[in-house]
Formats: C-alpha cells, structure tokens, sequence
C-alpha cells in the first residue's frame, strides 16, 4: 500500500469518530441543533473509523522483533491493557454520575463516555489482532501466511456486514460464524513460536495472555451492560457489531492461552531443527561423494532458503576464486535473473555497513514505496568467507519486512561455512589429482588437517591443558578439539578414525564439523544447562550422522567431556576409544577409568545408544586427566613390544604433582626412549588436563 496513503490513516480515523460521536449525539436528544442523522451515518463513519485504525496497524512494521515474545506480550499489556482499565474507569465515573443532578439525565455526557468507550476498544482489537497475527506467523510458511490473510478477509467482511446491518438468517449466519470460528482454531494451532519459551518465560507470557483476555472480557462486560441503556439511542447493528467482535477476540485470546499451556507446535521445532541438521550433514558428505563444486552452491542456496523460508534469493559467486566460469557464477532460486539485475542496480549506494547483514525495512531503505507487483521488504546478505578468500555473496528475500531474525543468521553462518569448507577441500582434492603425485597429495591433506588441530588451547583459572599430535604419516585420523559452553563448562572430545591417510583425514574433518553442528544451542531446552546434548546423546546423533559417510568397513572411536569446572565434576561417554587415566589427588591413587562402549558406525542403527553410557567424576584441586589415543600405548620398542597401559600409568605416578606442560613432556620423553630407532605406527595423539590446585571460588 503506497506510503502516502498510509500516513492519511490516523487523520481520517481521528475524523471519523468525530463524525460517530456528532452522528450518536444527534440520535442521544441532546443537542437539538445537530439534528436527527440519519442511521446509516452511524454506521458509515463507525465503519470508516475501523476500517482506517485497522488498516493502520495492518500495514505497520511487525511488531515481533527476533523472538521478543515476553516483551511484545508484556507491551500490549502496557498499552490495551491500560485502555481497558480506562474503560472501567469511565464505566464506574459514568455509573456515579447518574446519581447526581447535574448529570441526571444528561445524555450528551453519557453518550461522549460511551463513544470514547468505542473508540479505546477498536484500538484495543487492532493493537492485540496484529500483535496476534505476529505471533502465528512466526516462522510460518507461506501458505499459512495466505491462510491467515484469508480469514482477515472473511472475518473483515462478516463483521462489517453485521455492522451495516446485513444480517443473514441464522440457518446461514450461524454455520458461516462457526466456520469462521473453527478456521481460527485452526490457524491458531501453529504457533511455533511457544515452544521456543523458557518455562519461566512460558509462565510468564501466560499470565500476560491472562491479563489481555481480562482486558477483552472488560469491554464485553461494559457494551453489555450498555446495550439496552434508554440514554443510549444507537443502532441496533453497532450493539451486534461490537459483541461478535468482542466475543472473536475473547474466543482466539482463550486459544492463545491454551496453546501456551498445550505446547502444541513443539513437534513442528523438533522437525526443522532436525531438517537443519541433516542439511548441514548433507553438505558435510559432499567430498565424500565426490561431487562438483557447482554442486555445493546449489545445495547451499536450497538449503539456505528452506531453512529460513525465503520466497526469493540468488547466490553471487567471483568466478575466479569459485573456478566457476562467469555465466555460471550466480545460481537463482524462484527469481529471474533480470530481476536479480534490477535489485543489485537498486542496492547500489545503499550498502549495509560493515559487519551488518540484515535489513528488514529493505523498501524503506530503497525508496520503494510499493505498487509494482512484487516488492521485497526484508534482505538478507551473507558472504561466504574463507581462510584467504571470499567466494561469493548469499542473498535471501522475503515479502514481509521484519521476518529475518539472529538465529537465521547463526544458522546460515554455520551453513556457509561448512560449504567454503567443503569447497576448499574439493579444490584441495583436485588439486592432488591435477599434480598426480602421491606427496604433494599428502602434503595439501595434511595442510587441511593441521588447520582442523586447535592452535590456541583453552586456558582458564580453573586448569591447565597440554597437548601433542603427531601423525605416522604426512596426514593422520587422529583429531581433538575443545568448545567452550555456557556456565563455565568446556566441552573437549578425542577421537582416531579407522584406516590412515587421506581418507582418514576427510573423515577427521567431517567428525569436526558434525562436533561443532550437533554441539549448537537447542532453543527448546527449559534450562540453561540443557541446552547442549549430554555426551551419550552427542555419541548418538554422531552416530546417525555418520551413517551415509563412513565406509562399511571404517569406523570412529571417540570419547567426549563436559567438563564444569564451576561445579568441580565431569560427564564423559566413551565410544570405543583408550580408557581415561586419572589422577586423584584427594586419594593419592592413579587409576584407569573402565567404561564400556561402542566406536561409532560399528552398529548403524537406532540400538546403538543402548551401547554408550555417561559417568560422572567430581574432581579434587590437583587431579590429572590423561586423554590419549592408542597410538600411544600400542608404540613399539625393542623386540616388538608396546609400551602398553601400565608403563603409562607408572609415568604419571611419577611426575603428577608438576605442571600439565610438564607432565606432558615427562611422557612424551619416555616414550621416545623407549621407541627409539624404530619407526612410528600410528598417529599418536596426548592431551593433558590439571585440575589446579588453588580452585576459583564460585561465582555468586
């Protein structure tokens, strides 16, 4: 709707209720002057007044910003609820005043209150409607959307007939309000955004929908209570004009209610966050399959837009960093490419500033104010970075504007870069084909390795960490990695995939990539601390994930921790890998952890969770965890024999009390004294953690 005409809405309301107010006081007997209007007078500048503030707030900016819920509902509070306490107050003024003389029988000063009345509850319905309207089209899809502006349409047109008094007869007028009435049942039901609620915010968004449907009963009770007032002289279809209005917006307030208690959408979130996975495995498995790196940017943009619902986008790519030829270089989803050239001429000039990649006012931005067939209010851009290079812009389009939130964002992040990852490794690849020498091969390979190996090692007041890689050949299946996680945690996994070389490598990579997705935050969690999956049920996800990746004949061992430094304890699972060594300070006693489970893709279906069990440990100040591989233990010595799980266990009895650092290459020493002059086997791979022994004291 062109802007001009929206700026003319809250004029043209402001003099249409004048126009009601001077039409029902000429009907109230008291003012002579005014005349008698006519009765349709009442009812069209009562309809133009509703008209005009709903069209007003239809057209405003969303009233949702990112997923503000508690905050829109605690707004609408604020602002509807305090019209209706100013409707009470008017109503019991009103009731007072006609006990006294000086306003007995007044029906101008009756007929004002209960005009201002109206007026205080059409901006009520209009304010909470589309704050309503927000909320159910809260990651919807399209056809919800169109679902949704068709009942507008519909319940528009059956309330404004009754107010213009077109009144069908029942055995019609009562199937159409039930119709109406089960349609918005329907469309209330798909509310995600409920299960995106805390339990503490769940509570409180139902106090506040308790609050507004009091608001609403308010008004229902008062135009009650007014309708057969013989000082009150109006239309009889402005009294059944205002009850069905009223009593829709009690009946879908009530709904709202309910389904915040029900939790019905949960399912709905459940299901795109597991499309969002498997998309994301889905472009971790494309080395595996060997496909183009066309291949990749077309999977990427037709993940992206189903992800976050866009209705149009197109993918730029610099044809020289992408190896793409230039008329191949942009990929368009449900946009022609002379549309595409139009918005990039538009765009011009009108750049987002750094670090910025969302606009959701786009034709405001532009200048646009409307009347072409399609115009898109919501943009947008990200551009897919690598370690030297940028590849390309993303861009994603929406009708609605304020539709794009952060946690597109974060998604979409994740996505580009798991295919810039994807893409360097094919060109990684073809790189090795093209020179057709086995080292040069390894040498590109390891350099994709050494990139993946942490350089930077979590540091903390809490503990020290060590560390030490080394691969039998140029690239290796040994991998570690560390994630800091919310409430002073850390997440640290260790694992050795089956086989050596450049295949091994690959599958190191995509274990990363699926550590880092399957370790995202889960917005459904109702606390904090469940927001990360334990590590059997990581194990788990991990294991479905590698399913379609994994040789038949290959396999991971891993094991993972959740460390809570805080709290002083751990939870780790392990899936077929070294068993821990463990120094207990407390006890003086150096020990092996004896935990059972399975490596992953030994079982590949649902029953491999019965296989990997959690074990929780509370550590003591000074505690030493050795995290290994087997290269380690199965290194080999004079005469063929292995340095084994025992000696190990005597090394760290000996030199517990120094530094991790320490401790560390205390080992490490030993270990090359006893493999000397005799070539490496495996990757070996040693991580050591020193719980310190001045402990933090808790945060308050």
């Amino acid at each position: 709707m062109p802007q001009r005409f929206l700026s003319l809405l809250l004029p043209l309301s402001l003099l249409s209720w004048v126009a009601l107010l001077l039409s029902a006081l000429s009907h109230s007997g008291a003012d002579p002057w005014l005349g008698r209007w006519p009765e349709w007078a009442t009812q069209l500048t009562q309809g133009i007044f509703v008209l005009s503030i709903f069209l007003h707030y239809r057209y405003q900016p969303s009233p949702l910003q990112g997923q503000a819920f508690v905050r829109l509902l605690r707004r609408l509070v604020v602002g509807p609820g305090l019209l209706a306490l100013g409707c009470v107050g008017l109503h019991l003024f009103e009731r007072l005043a006609k006990d006294q003389p000086i306003f007995s029988g007044n029906g101008l000063f009756f007929t004002s209150i209960y005009t201002l009345n109206l007026g205080l509850f059409v901006i009520f319905l209009a304010r909470t409607n589309y704050a309503w309207r927000a909320l159910v089209l809260f990651r919807s899809s399209t056809r919800l959307q169109r679902e949704w502006t068709l009942f507008e349409i519909l319940l528009g047109a059956t309330l404004l007939f009754r107010l213009v008094g077109v009144n069908p007869p029942n055995y019609l007028g009562i199937p159409i309000v039930v119709t109406l009435g089960l349609y918005g049942v329907y469309l209330s039901g798909h509310q995600k955004w409920v299960a995106y609620l805390s339990q503490r915010d769940k509570w409180r968004a139902a106090l506040l929908q308790a609050v507004l449907l009091f608001g609403v009963l308010v008004f229902v009770q008062y135009f009650r209570l007014t309708q057969y007032d013989p000082q009150l002289i109006a239309p009889e279809a402005q009294y059944a004009f205002l009850l069905l209005t009223a009593f829709f917006s009690a009946f879908y307030a009530l709904m709202g209610l309910l389904v915040t208690f029900f939790n019905m959408p949960i399912a709905d979130i459940i299901e795109q966050r597991r499309n969002e996975i498997l998309r994301l495995q889905r472009l971790t498995q494309i080395i595996q399959r060997g496909q183009t790196s066309a291949e990749v940017y077309h999977i990427l943009l037709e993940s992206a837009v189903q992800t976050v619902q866009a209705e149009a986008a197109w993918l730029d790519l610099e044809p020289g960093q992408a190896r793409l030829d230039a008329a191949a270089s942009t990929f368009y989803h449900n946009l022609l490419p002379t549309q595409a050239d139009a918005l990039r001429e538009q765009l011009k000039g009108h750049e987002l500033p750094a670090g910025k990649f969302i606009t959701n006012g786009l034709n405001i931005r532009l200048g646009v104010e409307g009347g072409t067939p399609r115009v898109f209010r919501s943009l947008l851009q990200l551009p897919l970075r690598g370690l030297h290079y940028t590849y390309g812009m993303l861009h994603l389009l929406k009708v609605d504007p304020h539709t794009f939130d952060r946690e597109d964002l974060n998604i979409l992040q994740t996505f580009t870069s798991q295919a810039v990852l994807s893409i360097e490794n094919l060109e990684l690849v073809r790189t090795s084909l093209e020179n057709q020498r086995t080292q040069e091969e390894l040498k590109i390979a390891s350099q994709v390795q050494n990139s993946l190996i942490p350089k930077n090692l979590p540091t903390d007041n809490w503990f020290d960490i060590s560390s030490h890689s080394l691969a039998a050949k140029e690239v290796g299946g040994d991998f570690y990695d560390f994630l800091h996680l919310p409430g002073r945690r850390l997440a640290v996994i260790i694992g050795d995939v089956s086989g050596k070389g450049v295949t091994a490598a690959f599958h190191m990579a995509q274990m990363k990539g699926i550590f880092h997705s399957l370790m995202q935050e889960n917005p459904l969690a109702k606390t904090e601390r469940d927001k990360f999956p334990v590590p059997s049920r990581f194990m788990a996800q991990a294991n479905a994930a590698l399913v379609h990746c994994l040789e038949k004949s290959s396999f991971i061992t891993s094991s993972l921790y959740i460390i809570d430094y805080e709290q002083g304890g751990f939870v780790f699972a392990r899936a077929g890998h070294c068993h821990t060594l463990y120094y207990h300070a407390m006890r003086e006693e150096v020990f092996y952890f004896e935990s059972t489970g399975l490596g992953l893709g030994i079982i590949r279906n649902e029953t491999y969770e019965k296989h990997i069990k959690n074990q929780f440990y509370d550590y003591s100040p000074g505690d030493v965890m050795v995290i290994y591989t087997d290269g380690i233990v199965e290194a080999r010595g004079d005469g063929g024999a292995e340095y084994g799980e025992d000696r190990l266990k005597q090394r760290l009895e000996e030199c517990y009390y120094l530094a991790a650092d320490e401790i560390k290459s205390f080992i490490l020493n030993d270990l090359n004294a006893f493999t000397k002059g005799y070539p490496i086997h495996d990757d070996q791979t040693l991580l050591v953690i020193k719980f310190k022994s001045a402990q933090p004291p808790p945060l308050a």
